[in-house]
């Protein structure tokens, strides 16, 4: 459906994609900038204008293809967990940042920082294209209006990003939920999954905090004392610990609330979700004493 050129249908539907690239091309936007803060002034603004023009050429790509691409089994799956590889890249601190860039070409630092920008996009540009097809109720105008219009949005957003990390570098964790939270829409709306996920709500939440928990961990390691550390590891695994109780009980149908128990198995069962974590934990605490102990002596020789 082609609509009429500055009708009230029209018009509404540009308003709305204005709307959609505002909130949606300030994700590419946040990558951009993330990304292109550790390459050295002078090629910020080139990393920038390309990874723009890969953004746009991609989701002009997509706009045809999208189609095609989200019938393909796993796509959805592959892209999430895509998304939060790049998330814990983007996180992990780099201590030989400025050796780095003093050994290496700036083309070889370009070339990675420009990759990493072309698949970010290319993923997080799906919910993108998919929003503003829609709005666009098929009129290829808006479509190019749409990509257009989200130009100058990521070319402001990634020099205002630069500028916001150079002053609160916590901005970075920001980009990093962007992702974290991205990739965790994208693996729970992978068609493949999508049955076992109704039937299963607590999963859900299990996928939500390993995908943040593994997409944040560099970030808050780097900050925590070394005492603090196994927190990091432990916490998550805990809260998914206590929900996997609650998932096997839907699928084998059994009852793990201690005080609605029957059977002398699910008072077991029970007892087991609460203390059985108890030598896990202890285990581990103990392995990465000795792996610390071991790091240390190693250091010291």
């Amino acid at each position: 459906m082609e609509l009429e050129f500055f009708s009230a249908a029209f018009l509404s539907a540009l308003f709305a994609i204005v709307l959609i690239d505002l909130v949606l091309a300030g994700d590419n936007a946040l990558i951009i900038g993330l990304v292109a803060r550790n390459l050295p002034k002078g090629q910020q603004r080139k990393v920038i204008f390309w990874g723009t023009f890969g953004a746009i050429a991609v989701r002009a790509a997509m706009a045809i293809l999208v189609v095609y691409i989200l019938n393909v089994p796993g796509f959805m799956l592959a892209g999430g967990i895509a998304l939060v590889w790049i998330a814990r890249k983007l996180l992990t601190p780099d201590p030989d940042a400025a050796a780095q860039h003093a050994a290496q070409a700036p083309a070889v630092s370009f070339a990675a920082a420009l990759r990493t920008i072309v698949v970010a996009d290319a993923i997080m540009g799906v919910d993108n294209v998919l929003a503003i097809g829609g709005a666009a109720s098929g009129s290829i105008v808006l479509i190019v209006l749409g990509l257009a219009i989200s130009v100058p949005i990521i070319v402001w957003g990634s020099h205002l990003v630069i500028t916001l990390v150079d002053r609160y570098p916590s901005v970075i964790l920001l980009g990093g939920a962007v992702l974290a939270w991205t990739g965790y829409s994208m693996v729970v709306r992978e068609p493949l999954l999508a049955p076992w996920f109704e039937g299963h709500a607590a999963t859900r939440l299990v996928i939500a905090i390993l995908v943040f928990s593994i997409s944040l961990a560099p970030w808050y390691s780097a900050r925590l004392s070394a005492r603090m550390k196994p927190l990091i590891v432990l916490l998550p695994a805990l809260l998914i610990w206590m929900l996997a109780f609650d998932v096997a009980a839907s699928h084998w149908k059994l009852q793990v609330d201690y005080l609605l128990a029957a059977e002398s198995g699910e008072y077991l069962l029970e007892g087991l979700r609460w203390l059985g974590w108890l030598p896990l934990a202890a285990a581990f605490l103990w392995l990465h004493e000795q792996i610390m102990a071991r790091s240390r002596r190693s250091a010291r020789a």
